[in-house]
């Protein structure tokens, strides 16, 4: 059974060498097994023949049998054909309609022959018709083999190929003739029993060729749990095995950096998230295990100040800290903050980046390497070989989306023990997402604004309302407000866009010559574009026209309107963390949403989204829905880089659950992974670790 899951599809009846590597290029199928794994994205109820009598122009896929009396053509210009052929089985007649290559219709199918017609009904002048309807002769067809069609999603290279969905759906059904004896199992039967599923031999073969809808689901959820079972397994096994490798310092007590600081230097009072976020955190470090937290919480929540109290808490007991940021401008704004509120106490703040060089890095490195620098604030280059730490106890990495498993792991190497490690993110996470990317990590969040802010005011604007838009922000910088103007900037069309900005550029200066303007865009020079970003957060200038490299970036509580250009081309999760970089002063701040009126129903849902909630969970769960957890901004580089064959993240929240909650049992009753009971298991997780499955990605 194994060995012919296993063969080369290549040597599958109908296949051969070139059809293999076309299936292997688009699809990912190089073996039969590959095959049986590629399920189909919906199906049709064929098991069912309607007479044209009840036919309306509202139905779904419907069959009807007839015989064509006549065939009709109709010019249709620039040398193009529609064909009509007429179709009765006795209770009416219906048209059958083609227009791609409709000349080679009357050769392919005859008058007076009984045929099986699959397609969707419509009305077309008060008649019924179908459009480049499926015909086979009726005698080709037992109507009860039919039952529900599978249909494969297919490319234009396979059809080139007679790839198409049909001969897909052939080659399956030959490959289901050849497994006579039951495919092997792969979750024993105290998992499948109380969790009523059916055996993976059912479950494969009712996949394909389902008697009835109730079969379908219940093979779609057999198979949806194996899957998100052996991700969450993977991820509970791997944290499991690192919190008995790894033991945590112990910061066993709070003393005069933590304290000082809360009693004289705090600049406002916390707010209870962040209250509790502390208490969780303090919790761990104190725990004798390495903690692992992923801490959540919106643009201007207030994470920044539980990350430096947090690091206090190491400094206290003799440690040092770091705070690893994604970009050298949002590196020197942490560095601002964090030297902002401890002004006034004898704690040593140091910076690293790419800038930092020749003496100034030599006297950083070496204080780092004697204990004398307690905090240090960098980038990428505090994972360097040359940076030597003499205590590490805490390591805080800012948009963890932005750096990868293996550099976080390796901060581990800059200390006798691994030191505790909180992550970052302003980027709300859906949960299913979360126990998914960040399986390995304990969860905090921050879901409170700290006093005084207001709730950023979002707008949809049409592009043809922009002079009244002008207006709107030259009263706004009449106020002494700072405004940015955000260009979409999206690699394929990269050329095109920056025209777009630098157009949009020198219009804006035109229109507002008593202003002063910044630009920046992701071409510049790294030193040139942190002085224009610096010239806009020192108050220099009034306007800062810009792509999303700004997404993550200045801190300018003066800037008090967002205008985001053809906002249509901006994932939701990506709106909201550009709206993020308003409404973090005082006064009232708008985030304006610029759009041509014709948009598609997707994008009018994203922007209704962005203008009913502020709520950036509730956002991340619809962005989830819409767009698919590979399209969320930053899941791509930080463990989504595992192919779902059939579940969806964002749907399957339910199945999620349930499969983490049997993987916990599992290693919570096998924590070695050496039990004979679990054997089929650990078996099974060692052949998906050989696949193509980026394992230490998810964990």
């Amino acid at each position: 059974m194994t060995d012919i899951l296993q063969q080369d599809i290549q040597y599958m009846a109908g296949v051969g060498p070139n059809r293999k590597k076309v299936l292997s290029e688009e699809l990912g199928i190089n073996t039969l097994g590959d095959l049986l794994q590629y399920y189909p994205y919906k199906h049709i109820d064929r098991s069912r023949i309607y007479t044209i009598h009840e036919l309306t122009g509202d139905m779904p896929f419907v069959q009807v049998c007839g015989r064509i009396l006549s065939f009709e053509s109709f010019d249709m210009g620039h040398r193009k054909t529609r064909v009509v052929a007429h179709l009765s089985d006795g209770t009416g007649v219906i048209d059958l309609t083609w227009f791609n290559y409709a000349k080679d219709v009357p050769k392919r199918y005859k008058t007076g022959i009984p045929y099986i017609v699959f397609g969707r009904p419509t009305i077309y002048n008060g008649r019924v018709q179908v459009v480049h309807p499926d015909l086979e002769p009726a005698e080709n067809i037992q109507l009860s083999d039919m039952g529900m069609q599978p249909y494969y999603n297919t490319t234009e290279k396979m059809k080139k190929r007679g790839l198409n969905s049909r001969a897909l759906d052939k080659m399956t059904k030959t490959l289901l003739d050849l497994l006579k004896q039951p495919i092997a199992e792969t979750l024993p039967d105290f998992i499948t029993r109380p969790n009523h599923l059916i055996s993976r031999d059912e479950a494969l073969r009712q996949i394909h060729y389902p008697h009835n809808a109730k079969e379908l689901e219940r093979a779609r959820l057999r198979l949806k749990f194996e899957e998100l079972f052996y991700v969450q397994l993977n991820i509970l096994r791997y944290a499991s095995d690192h919190r008995r490798k790894y033991r945590g310092y112990v910061f066993s007590h709070i003393g005069e950096c933590f304290n000082g600081f809360y009693h004289n230097h705090l600049p406002f009072q916390l707010t209870e998230a962040q209250k509790r976020v502390l208490r969780e955190i303090r919790k761990d470090t104190a725990s004798g295990r390495q903690m692992n937290r992923l801490l959540q919480g919106d643009v201007g929540s207030g994470k920044t100040l539980v990350a430096l109290m947090t690091m206090l808490m190491a400094l206290d007991n003799g440690y040092q800290a770091c705070i690893m940021a994604p970009t050298e401008i949002l590196a020197e704004q942490h560095l601002r903050t964090i030297s902002s509120f401890l002004e006034g106490m004898d704690i040593s703040v140091g910076l690293l980046t790419g800038m930092v060089k020749g003496k100034r890095r030599e006297q950083v490195l070496n204080d780092l390497a004697d204990g004398t620098l307690q905090i240090l604030v960098g980038t990428h280059a505090v994972i360097e070989d040359t940076v030597q730490f003499a205590r590490l106890g805490m390591v805080v990495v800012d948009e963890q989306h932005r750096f990868g498993v293996a550099q976080r792991a390796k901060l581990w190497s800059k200390s006798d023990n691994p030191p505790h490690i909180l992550v970052m993110t302003a980027t709300p996470i859906p949960r299913t997402l979360a126990m998914t990317l960040y399986g390995d990590l304990d969860v905090s969040i921050i879901d409170e604004l700290p006093p005084g802010r207001k709730p950023v005011v979002t707008t949809h604007a049409f592009d043809s309302r922009i002079p009244s838009l002008y207006d709107g922000l030259r009263k706004q910088m009449q106020q002494g407000r700072q405004v940015y103007v955000v260009f979409p900037l999206i690699e394929e069309s990269e050329r095109i866009d920056l025209k777009s900005l630098e157009d949009g550029y020198a219009t804006l200066c035109q229109v507002f010559p008593e202003y002063r303007l910044s630009k920046v865009h992701g071409k510049m020079k790294a030193k040139e574009k942190d002085e224009e970003m610096q010239r806009f957060a020192r108050g220099e200038t009034q306007m800062l026209v810009a792509t999303t490299v700004i997404e993550v970036g200045v801190n300018v509580p003066n800037a008090s309107v967002m205008v985001i250009m053809e906002a249509q081309r901006f994932g939701l999760s990506q709106l909201h963390q550009l709206r993020g970089r308003v409404g973090r002063g005082a006064e009232q701040s708008y985030c304006i949403l610029v759009t041509s009126p014709k948009l598609a129903e997707e994008t009018r849902k994203r922007i209704d989204i962005m203008c009913e909630t502020n709520d950036g969970f509730r956002i991340a769960e619809a962005d989830l829905k819409l767009r698919g957890p590979g399209d969320l901004e930053g899941t791509q580089q930080s463990g989504m880089a595992f192919d779902l064959k059939i579940a969806d993240i964002a749907r399957d929240g339910q199945i999620v659950q349930m499969a983490r909650d049997e993987a916990q049992r599992i290693i919570d009753a096998d924590p070695t992974c050496q039990s004979e009971r679990y054997h089929m298991l650990w078996d099974r997780l060692r052949q998906l670790r050989k696949t193509n499955i980026n394992w230490s990605a998810i964990s």
